[in-house]
């Protein structure tokens, strides 16, 4: 990134550091680089940290269970339909 970046250990994650000033002068190569990698990045003043930039990633709707309850139905036999059909590919007699 050009910015000097130091490595620091935050809760067990060793991360890239890089105190305001630098940040105020190259946030958008921080950015870039974040974006590009994936990796954290710490801004800190005096040592001490004050965020922590990291990638957006799109989060995947959380799918929903039983959102087909109530609109139809599964027959009695569900398990048993077409059982002689299977038994009959696996003893090889289509093919």
């Amino acid at each position: 990134t050009g910015v000097k970046l130091k490595m620091c250990s935050m809760r067990g994650d060793i991360m890239e550091k890089v105190n305001i000033y630098d940040a105020k002068t190259n946030l958008s190569k921080i950015v870039q680089e974040v974006a590009r990698t994936g990796e954290p990045v710490v801004i800190a003043k005096n040592g001490h940290a004050l965020v922590k930039v990291i990638a957006y990633r799109e989060e995947k709707p959380k799918r929903k269970l039983g959102f087909l309850k109530g609109k139809g139905s599964v027959p009695a036999n569900f398990d048993d339909m077409n059982s002689n059909e299977i038994q009959d590919m696996f003893e090889g007699k289509y093919s």
